[in-house]
């Protein structure tokens, strides 16, 4: 029995710039931090000679070549695997499509299991850009590296991603003092909307594959927000950073209609009446998980309850992807 557990990921600044059709042309920049809240892949021998994979469907397949699920077969191909005498399940703590970036750990979670069932090491790097190669290569997801980078690596972290397509990442130097005030007042809640991030990332994507100089202004700016974050945040000055979440989410909505609605905007002017000093959408928007820095997070805590919205707690994962049982 392997099983392999990849983290979740907030995005703290700089989120948009890490796709293929903007960071070719004017370089990306982000800063993410990996939550603990994990997808996980466990993989064990049978003795039936064909596939087995369960996730939110169950597959009983001859090979790999015949799966539906494009990111299971892809990573099996990739590696060499053909399947038969083997069963894969997937779990996770928090649903898909609710912005934390779920399709990126499960690529890399799954990754990581198939390499440990070859007696394969891989180092987080080489695991990121698999996953990437796999979403955005292959399969042509119009979506970015953050996730699958953050998975692997874990921590808070920026990334610089390079026009010739190469990423550098940078743990960020944080005090013990910052890093435990910024876990306790970062704030997490479900706005109880799931949604399929690619019709509006898809959007983006064409916006910068056709140099619309709006879109470019747009994502200029919030790549210099995502470099300010860092800054106050390795300066320890979370107040500031607190406002920057608030003008990244302003700039943010700027990118498409389908970014907020009616409720979601009701809820974060809501929290700005009660303790939050600044918060914004996690994900490429329409609904997932508000974060929010809070001055005040009993009275948060109390309006937000009060609202219906539920707040999952969370610490800081440092380990990345990882194998937990072989």
């Amino acid at each position: 029995m392997i099983i392999a557990r990849s983290p979740l990921r907030i995005s703290l600044g700089g989120g948009g710039t890490d796709l293929p059709s903007y960071y070719q042309k004017h370089g990306g920049f982000l800063v993410a931090a990996a939550i603990d809240k994990y997808v996980y892949i466990t993989l064990h021998q049978t003795f039936v000679p064909e596939l087995i994979v369960k996730y939110s469907k169950l597959e009983r397949v001859a090979s790999a070549a015949d799966l539906e699920h494009p990111i299971l077969r892809e990573a099996l191909r990739l590696l060499g695997i053909e399947g038969a005498y083997l069963e894969l399940t997937s779990m996770a703590d928090i649903p898909a499509g609710t912005g934390l970036g779920s399709s990126g750990s499960f690529t890399t979670a799954l990754l990581k299991a198939l390499h440990a069932h070859k007696k394969g090491l891989i180092q987080p790097r080489e695991l990121a850009e698999q996953a990437c190669h796999i979403e955005i290569d292959v399969l042509q997801e119009p979506i970015g590296k953050q996730d699958q980078y953050i998975a692997a690596f874990g921590g808070i972290t920026s990334f610089d991603f390079r026009p010739d397509g190469g990423v550098v990442a940078h743990p960020l130097r944080l005090s013990s003092e910052t890093l435990y005030n910024l876990e306790d007042n970062l704030l997490l809640y479900f706005t109880g909307y799931s949604r399929s991030a690619s019709a509006i990332l898809k959007d983006q994507d064409d916006a910068s594959r056709r140099q619309d100089a709006a879109m470019a202004e747009n994502l200029d700016a919030i790549k210099d927000l995502g470099r300010q974050s860092e800054q106050a945040l390795e300066a320890g000055d979370l107040s500031r950073f607190a406002d920057l979440l608030g003008a990244q989410w302003a700039r943010k909505k700027q990118r498409s209609g389908a970014m907020s609605n009616d409720a979601i905007d009701g809820w974060y002017r809501l929290a700005l009446a009660n303790g939050a000093r600044g918060g914004k959408l996690i994900g490429a928007g329409g609904g997932g998980f508000l974060l929010f820095y809070a001055d005040d997070k009993a009275r948060l805590r109390r309006a937000m309850t009060a609202a219906g919205l539920r707040e999952v707690r969370f610490r800081f994962d440092f380990e990345g992807t990882k194998v937990v049982v072989q």
